[in-house]
């Protein structure tokens, strides 16, 4: 009895032992298919599990189609020799940009500049035409709509006056045009202190010949307006001109530019006669470019002389499309004013335009 009870608490059988050595090793095999799955390994890169992509390590013969479609490893860090990559995310996003590269074969990047230069005035004087023709050349980005920051719009800020302007390249220059600027007492200083170099453009033109196109301009918009006579004078037959009014006013050039002579000196300045612009806007056109710093691009054969408009267009010398003419609004027939009139505010401009000539050492031959 005694022996068969110590023959049951022997040593397993065989069959057994061999059972729970098989429950062992699959439960091992479990663990590690487990474990293998939940962490990343050398040759596979992370797990899907963990929501990083699969990578291959370096290419082979037999796996160039899945390498093409495949996220590289990421080297395991850079050799004492290598410099390391940045790793926060801005810096993997690119800058806007535009086509080409500067001298040392890096991409030209494009921002939003403040602008150099500045079309200044004068209002009927022909600054839309200098405008259009100037974006002409490669060098040049213009906004195309005038924003009156330096008028109306100077509570926002430069930061939204900088956001309206185009991006452009180091290589090239802002631009904008605002013709008030040159009658607001304020601009000046406030462009002054945006930048003390910035480059002025101001297109002027025979004040009474521009008083007539000011008036024509708003007769189209408000038909019930006084005459032309009657709002240019005070006194008619005493020859008292109405320099209250705006038309008039903006005329009298050598008044308005001693305000910007406090702040910028005449070398700053470049005048544009609004008749040599029709009658050689070539011409015109090169010495802006000159002012500007930028090579002659525009030439002579970016013009063509609309006769019906009266008014030089542009044209593309490569290009067979039609040339491209200012807007309706532009080239306007004038109304008829008496001749009398006309004499009257020649002689009230007279002295005027005299200061201007000598001030800007320029004839325009107004008289």
């Amino acid at each position: 009895m005694a022996y068969r009870v110590l023959g049951r608490a022997g040593p397993p059988q065989p069959r057994r032992a061999r059972r729970l050595l098989f429950a062992f090793t699959l439960s091992l095999s479990c663990t590690y298919l487990c474990y293998s799955l939940l962490c990343c390994c050398d040759d596979l890169g992370q797990s899907r599990l963990l929501g990083a992509p699969r990578c291959l390590r370096g290419p082979s013969a037999g796996g160039q189609k899945l390498l093409q479609k495949s996220r590289p490893c990421d080297s395991p860090g850079p050799t004492p020799s290598e410099p390391s990559a940045p790793s926060s995310p801005a810096a993997a996003l690119p800058a806007p940009r535009l086509s080409g590269s500067n001298h040392s074969g890096s991409p030209k990047l494009a921002t939003k500049r403040l602008p150099q230069a500045l079309i200044v005035g004068v209002k009927k004087g022909g600054t839309r035409a200098v405008l259009e023709f100037i974006r002409v050349h490669p060098d040049v980005r213009a906004l195309g709509t005038e924003p009156h920051f330096f008028d109306r719009n100077y509570g926002r800020g430069l930061d939204w006056y900088r956001s309206l302007m185009p991006r452009t390249l180091e290589s090239q220059i802002t631009l904008e045009k605002t013709p008030s600027y040159f009658v607001t007492q304020e601009a000046p200083r406030r462009i002054f202190n945006m930048s003390r170099d910035t480059k002025l453009i101001v297109v002027v033109r025979n004040p009474v010949t521009r008083a007539i196109s000011d008036y024509t301009q708003t007769l189209s918009k408000k038909p019930d307006i006084p005459t032309f006579e009657g709002l240019s004078f005070r006194n008619r037959t005493l020859g008292l001109v109405d320099v209250s009014w705006n038309a008039i006013r903006i005329g009298m050039y050598a008044l308005h530019l001693e305000s910007w002579l406090q702040y910028f000196p005449l070398a700053q300045i470049h005048f544009v006669s609004g008749e040599r612009l029709i009658t050689d806007p070539a011409g015109e056109m090169g010495r802006v470019q000159d002012f500007l710093g930028i090579k002659r691009f525009i030439t002579d054969k970016h013009f063509y002389f609309n006769k019906t408009k009266g008014f030089p267009c542009l044209k593309k010398p490569e290009s067979s499309l039609l040339p491209r003419c200012l807007g309706k609004s532009k080239g306007r027939t004038h109304v008829q004013i008496d001749p009398e009139v006309i004499d009257q505010l020649r002689e009230f401009y007279r002295p005027y335009n005299i200061k201007f000539y000598e001030t800007v050492g320029q004839d325009f031959r107004w008289e």
